[in-house]
């Protein structure tokens, strides 16, 4: 069973009356919409035709924000409704960005996130969703798509219909007959300064990149905009994160680069596990409910990479302070395990370094944080920042300095490849929103090579900070730049 919708835009008159009606059967908040009417117009005065597009959740065969969610707030029901449990959400908004419909709004007095259930709480007593009882030409045709004999799937073999963004391969169950094609692309049209009977909020406050081209005489005049949800917190955990991640994987290098008398013994691990409890605290406290973090560990959903981070996290901050009780009190039959131990916390580094690449591919939103270099990037990026927390103890050493210039022009490289990719329409507008960002970049490779140029401590430990600051920087760019282009 898979209920869902078919929109008939060809009966649609934009009257708002789906919209008003689902605000009034389910509380939602002034601001936020469960279902909205996005007005597009083609043509020049006095040839202007405007269209209507009723946007909403697609209830998707498989559904990326169910899969995400780290506590399993969000379920896709036996009927194929997918439902939210707002008390169980932590406020985590990774099904927000997992989501490429802009479906889902955050509840600001619950901290939860909300979305179409499909009006479930009515379909279960037999009733039709709010929406479609109040529409006056019944554009919105809600059943079952599972079942050959309803209407829903009747219109579906006698019409052509449209989905929207169906090369995320969700499964949407919301289809269009008659809508304007450009319509459900979003960012193909252009934009005014305002929308019909109001500005534009200003959420997303970059101008749209010149190079991007959108179709001529037409315009997008009333749509509801999102919030940019992830920000400073998500960049500046990319960061403490791989500063400890890339420490624990070079501990066990450091023999070999000529560094073992000259890095005191306890310095890596004492590093990892700092910044682990640094990116630890960020995490939590980028929740809108903060003090509900210990869900993740009583009710995990374990295909969410939020949940499998975590236990990495642990584990990995866990080995980290082993190693150093170990060496500061443990037993001297104790100290050989010492060396075994500090390879596997290397191979647990890398693991904590990288496994947001996993959690940003299942972000089917976000295009650009798909990219299948993004694992090698975030170990690249983990290795420089690791060596650029070493390098003041370090200075000496021509092959540690060598490690981390080799480490920063690959990093370089990656993230030139970034802003040139062309592979979906959003990738390809978050590409073009990097691309104006990405002098940053160059920056922080020459803040690098100047750094390992010195031979003064302070100098070197000074410039790893403005390096590290332009990491955090581009990290920054890379997060807030993926969730620029619009989704409706």
């Amino acid at each position: 069973m898979q209920y869902g919708f078919v929109i008939d835009q060809d009966k649609c008159i934009g009257c708002h009356a789906c919209t008003t009606a689902c605000k009034a059967e389910n509380g939602v908040p002034v601001g936020s919409f469960r279902t909205w009417v996005k007005y597009t117009e083609r043509g020049i005065y006095p040839q202007v035709k405007r269209h209507f597009a009723v946007l909403r959740c697609n209830h998707c065969t498989d559904a990326p924000c169910v899969t995400i969610c780290p506590v399993n707030a969000l379920v896709k029901r036996p009927d194929g409704i997918v439902d939210v449990d707002r008390d169980a959400c932590i406020g985590c908004r990774a099904c927000m960005q997992a989501c490429p419909y802009d479906a889902l709004y955050l509840n600001e007095d619950l901290g939860a996130v909300e979305k179409c259930h499909f009006c479930a709480h009515r379909i279960e007593r037999g009733l039709e969703p709010a929406c479609v009882t109040v529409c006056p030409v019944r554009a919105i045709i809600p059943g079952d798509f599972d079942d050959p004999e309803s209407e829903v799937s009747l219109i579906r073999k006698e019409h052509l219909l449209l989905a929207r963004r169906p090369e995320q391969g969700t499964g949407p169950n919301v289809l269009y007959k008659g809508a304007d094609e450009a319509a459900l692309r979003p960012g193909s049209m252009g934009k005014p300064e305002s929308f019909l009977w109001s500005e534009r909020p200003p959420y997303r406050r970059e101008p749209w990149p010149k190079d991007l081209p959108v179709e001529k005489d037409a315009r997008e005049v009333l749509n509801a905009e999102h919030k940019v949800e992830w920000g400073w917190q998500v960049a500046a955990y990319l960061v403490t994160k791989g500063i400890a991640g890339g420490t624990a994987m070079l501990a066990p290098f450091l023999p070999m680069l000529g560094l073992s008398e000259k890095v005191p013994w306890w310095y890596p691990e004492t590093v990892a596990l700092v910044f682990t409890l640094i990116t630890v605290l960020l995490l939590i406290e980028d929740l809108k409910k903060p003090m509900h973090f210990y869900k993740l560990f009583t009710r995990p959903n374990w295909n969410s990479w939020l949940v499998k981070g975590g236990i990495v996290l642990t584990v990995f901050g866990a080995v980290s302070a082993v190693i150093l009780c170990i060496g500061l009190i443990g037993p001297m039959g104790l100290i050989g395990l010492l060396e075994p131990l500090r390879w596997l916390n290397g191979l647990l580094g890398a693991m904590a370094a990288g496994y947001t690449a996993f959690l940003f591919w299942q972000c089917k939103g976000r295009d650009l944080w798909e990219s299948r270099w993004l694992l090698p990037h975030l170990l690249v990026q983990a290795v420089m920042c690791g060596g650029l927390g070493i390098a003041w103890t370090a200075i000496d050493s021509v092959p540690f300095r060598h490690v981390i210039v080799y480490t920063a022009l690959c990093h370089f490289l990656f993230a030139m490849h970034e802003h040139s990719r062309q592979e979906t329409p959003n990738c390809r507008q978050a590409a073009g929103f990097l691309k104006n960002k990405a002098i940053g970049i160059a920056t922080l490779v020459v803040v690098v090579a100047l750094a390992m140029a010195s031979r003064e401590p302070y100098s070197v430990a000074v410039m790893s900070l403005i390096a590290l600051a332009g990491m955090f920087s581009y990290e920054l760019a890379f997060v807030r730049t993926g969730q620029l282009p619009p989704l409706s």
